[in-house]
């Protein structure tokens, strides 16, 4: 049997002066998974190396995101980022600053447990 998804957390984050895609993706990865706690772990003796992690990332220009950057910080599994078109950019009418906003979907796998 294949993978089950255990897990899924949201965020958002963003960067306000610096129109920096991978902070925003970064500080919305931060927010999805800052609440997260997984006991079961330990609970069932479980290795942390087994979770996959799947962290998708919308921005509005998907191309300027490091997902090598931002999979080596993920504290736990093996983790892959994807960028893909979504989140917001805002302009300030009156300065023309653009203010980066990204969303985060950070997913967690485990091959299935059911004879656990």
């Amino acid at each position: 049997m294949s993978d089950q998804r255990f897990i899924i957390e949201m965020g958002m984050g963003n960067d306000q002066y610096g129109q920096d895609y991978t902070k925003a993706a970064a500080r919305a990865i931060e927010d999805a998974i800052r609440h997260s706690s997984i006991p079961m772990f330990d609970t069932m003796g479980i290795l942390h190396d087994r979770m996959r992690v799947q962290v998708t990332i919308g921005v509005q220009e998907p191309d300027r995101v490091d997902c090598a950057a931002l999979a080596e910080t993920l504290p736990r599994g093996r983790a892959t980022v994807i960028a893909t078109h979504g989140g917001l950019n805002v302009t300030n009418p009156d300065s023309g600053n653009v203010l980066v906003i990204a969303t985060a979907a950070v997913e967690a796998f485990l091959p299935y447990q059911g004879n656990a």
